[in-house]
This record gives C-alpha cells, structure tokens and sequence, in this order.
C-alpha cells in the first residue's frame, strides 16, 4: 500500500533538520522576518507567555512592513478560552489576541477552531508553519518551554520542506476546511461585539473535518511526501498509514511517542512486528520528563497522576514483550535530561519511510483529535544518513530498559499518587482516562 502511495516530488536538498528548540525559533522568526506572501499557522497554542509575545510581535511587524502580507493562525478554540491546568487567574491565551489586535496599525484574525463542542471531547492538533513556499513541521506549539525561552525546554522534532506544492496544499486545506467553516470564529472580537460559534455548527463541525483530506499534485515514484490528515477512529487515513508502516516494515522501526498508551490497533500491528522476528526501537520519556509530572517535593494534584499512569501502561507492554528484549528484537529506550521534558512523536521504517507528525500515537489521538503528518518516502536513500544522525541525537539523553521490573510498580510511588491510581483502579475508570487523557 505505501509504495503505491502518492505524494509530492522532493528534491533531495528540499529537506532540513533542526535539531533543538533554539534553532527551531530561530529558523521561525527568520522565516516570518522575511515572508513575502503568507503566513499560516496551526498550533494547539499560542500562549501568553514570552515566547509567545515574542511571535505575536514578529508577525505584527511583519504584517506592518508588508501589508499586503496573507496571515492566518490557527489554534484550538476552548484552549484559547481558558487558563492553564492548574493555575489560577489565568483568563485565556485570547485576552492577548484581542488586546494586541486591538492596538496593531495593520492586525489580522488569530481564529479558534472548535474540533468538538468540548475540549476533553477533542481538540485542533494540527500542525504545520506554512510561510511562502516551505513548511515547518513540528509536534511543538508556541509558548516558553517549546522555544527554550528561560531555563528549560520541551524537546520535539523540527524539520523544513522547501516545497511549493506542499505548502500550497497545507495552505488550500486551511483555507478550504478551516477558515471557510461556520465553526470557527475570531479570537480578536471585542468583547462588546464577540460572536461565538453556533452550538450545532460545533456539533457537526466533526463531520465535515472527519471526510477533509489534503489535495495535491501526486507522483508515484522517487522521492515524495504525502500530507495526511485524520479525525475519528473511521477511514482515518493518517491512522492507516501508521498501522501500514508497522505491517508493512521488512526490518526494523523506529518510533518516538511522549506518552506511552498506544491504542489497541497499534499494539497488535507492534506484536505482530516482533512475533514475525523484526525489530523495533522505541524512545519514550521518562516520567519525570512527562510535562505534567510533579516531584515529591511540591504540593501534588490530581493531574500528577498522568505520568505514573503512562509509567505502568509501559510496564505492562514490556512485561508481555520482555521475551523480545532478551533476544535484542525490542529495544525500549527512556529519555531523561534533567528538569526537560519530552514531546517526539514519529515512525521511521526501515530507514526509508518516515512519518513526522503531531500524533502521540495513543487513543486521544485516534479517536478525538484533528491530526495531521507528512509521511516521507526516500526511495534513493538520500535522506538515510541524516535521519540517522537525527536518531543518534535523540538517543543521546536515553536508558536502555532491560527488564520491566525496572519500571516502577504502583506501590513504590509516593502516597498521594498510590491513593489516587487505586482509587482509578477500584472504580474500573483507567480505561477511561486513557481514551480522553
């Protein structure tokens, strides 16, 4: 199925790698400085933080010095609405937009998409930094930690196609599926005049975005990228093509994932994988290095919990497969660095297709989000040293797991976080909260 799959001709010098939060901003802001024709921008957020200030400003100035510039950004709408998890006061990423705009010589539209009519239902995870003919692509969102603006950053994956048939078609998707929608309203109202988005054009919003798909100009040969997108466990294609890579990889995988709860299908494509003697990497992030993760010393809530659930999900995956890490198949590797946190996602197979997306590869993801990925076929093997070298600079900060009872069991966790996962468990509700978390 995947070598038959249509994409966009690349030429070999058409991709780059970036390979930390710094040059990622860096490559951002130079892009937007210098963009002649459009912006578009998909994120979850664009928080009101330094980071973001920072990139609300470079595209006002940049609007300003060229008016006649196209920019369109993108983030999920009841994120924009509320404050942070945990914080209090916090009034919504929007007060900033609407304030910024309001004062801007030349402003333009930051719109909220709803993807479903409530945030734990769904949310816009679409990615994509659209600016003239290149497309950025990265899991990350706009805010501090993303950008390694202060003392510590969230490490994703960042790559640049210079395509103009890609960012064309990124750009027509956006444009076609999202601005155009009833659903999506303006972040920028004032507040005297603010119109949100019909409650049944939020309902049936899902639907429309569920049959979208991204249109291009397709070849079948050399090197290519497909664009796909996917909402809801039915026909979605990004997931298909994810499970394709597993069933369909001769040798070996190499998978990156924050949060470790794969879904169902997945875990079956993996076993299969390994049943079938093929070997699979998988980087994943040490508790301490997921973002809600609270350490003993501060004062815990219930959302601390989160990271010791995706803990005891891997225990459990490793110890059924630990048969395949004693014969060298599976390799589990656990990213630690400090007070960072961990945010990769993607699938490399056979060192000759890769797929960069937003996905955490778990059932939020496959059900309820809008995501979207770039699926990379390199047929002449052009691009096989230097996602490689993007491999080895992944691993550097990793522990290579040897046995599942080094991961730990729920009795070694700290009394606040034992109380509350026992409770989950008594109540039968871990199956819940895996599919919404």
């Amino acid at each position: 199925m995947l070598d038959k799959l249509g994409g966009i001709a690349l030429q070999t010098d058409s991709l780059k790698w970036l390979l930390n939060p710094i040059q990622f901003k860096q490559e951002l802001l130079s892009r937007i400085a210098s963009a002649m024709h459009s912006i578009h921008i998909a994120a979850l957020y664009l928080e009101d933080d330094e980071a973001g200030r920072e990139v609300l400003n470079a595209l006002l100035a940049a609007k300003a010095a060229n008016p006649e510039l196209q920019i369109v950004v993108l983030v999920d709408y009841h994120r924009a609405r509320r404050g942070l998890i945990g914080h209090k006061g916090d009034s919504g990423n929007y007060i900033m937009y609407r304030k910024a705009m309001a004062e801007a010589v030349q402003p333009f539209d930051i719109l909220g998409v709803p993807v479903k009519s409530r945030e734990f239902m769904g949310v816009l995870h679409l990615k994509g930094f659209i600016i003239d003919d290149a497309v950025i692509f990265s899991g990350a969102s706009i805010n501090n930690i993303y950008f390694q603006q202060l003392d510590k950053y969230r490490f994703d994956r960042y790559h640049v196609i210079e395509s103009a048939e890609l960012a064309r078609s990124m750009r027509s998707y956006i444009q076609q599926h999202l601005v155009n929608d009833s659903a999506v309203c303006s972040l920028t109202q004032d507040s005297s005049e603010e119109q949100c988005p019909e409650k049944q054009d939020m309902r049936t919003f899902k639907t429309r975005l569920s049959r979208s798909e991204y249109e291009f100009e397709s070849t079948r040969i050399g090197n290519r990228v497909t664009p796909l997108v996917g909402l809801g466990r039915k026909k979605n294609k990004l997931n298909e093509v994810i499970v394709k890579m597993v069933d369909e990889s001769t040798e070996s995988l190499f998978i990156c994932t924050p949060y470790f709860n794969p879904p169902n299908a997945l875990v079956r494509a993996l076993t299969r994988h390994l049943r079938n003697g093929k070997s699979i990497d998988i980087v994943v992030g040490d508790k301490t290095a997921n973002d809600f993760y609270i350490p003993p010393e501060k004062e815990f809530s219930t959302i601390g919990a989160l990271p010791y659930m995706y803990e005891q999900s891997l225990r459990k995956f490793v110890k059924r497969q630990q048969w395949a890490i004693e014969n060298g198949q599976l390799r589990i590797h656990l990213w630690k660095n400090g007070i960072n946190s961990f945010h990769l996602k993607g699938i490399s197979a056979d060192g000759k297709k890769h797929l960069i997306t937003g996905s955490n590869l778990n059932p939020r993801a496959w059900a309820l989000d809008l995501e979207n990925g770039l699926l990379l076929h390199d047929e002449s093997g052009a691009w096989k040293q230097s996602f490689e070298s993007e491999q080895a600079f992944i691993l550097e900060h990793t522990e290579k797991l040897f046995h599942y009872s080094q991961i730990e069991t729920l009795q070694k966790y700290p009394a606040p976080v034992k109380k509350i996962m026992t409770r989950i468990r008594r109540l039968k509700a871990d199956f819940l909260l895996r599919r919404i978390l």
